[in-house]
């Protein structure tokens, strides 16, 4: 099983999106992850890490979720 953070930038408020993030990957794979961690960041971080692997990343794409799950099930 993997590990999924989504670090997020607390000073630019991304908590909502992470916390979106966060229940979309519950729900589509809340029995093949071992966690959906919150990660706190600064600097306008809003990325998602599979087992420490960068799999989307805010700087080089839109906030799209169901983009997001996407690219965590191909890493899964």
């Amino acid at each position: 099983m993997s590990d999924v953070e989504i670090e997020y930038c607390v000073p630019c408020g991304y908590l909502d999106r992470a916390l979106d993030l966060q229940r979309a990957i519950l729900e589509n794979f809340g029995q093949s992850v071992d966690s959906a961690a919150l990660v706190t960041g600064d600097h306008g971080v809003l990325q998602v890490r599979v087992d420490g692997t960068p799999v989307w990343d805010k700087a080089d794409d839109e906030y799209d979720v169901d983009e997001v799950v996407r690219r965590v099930r191909a890493a899964l």
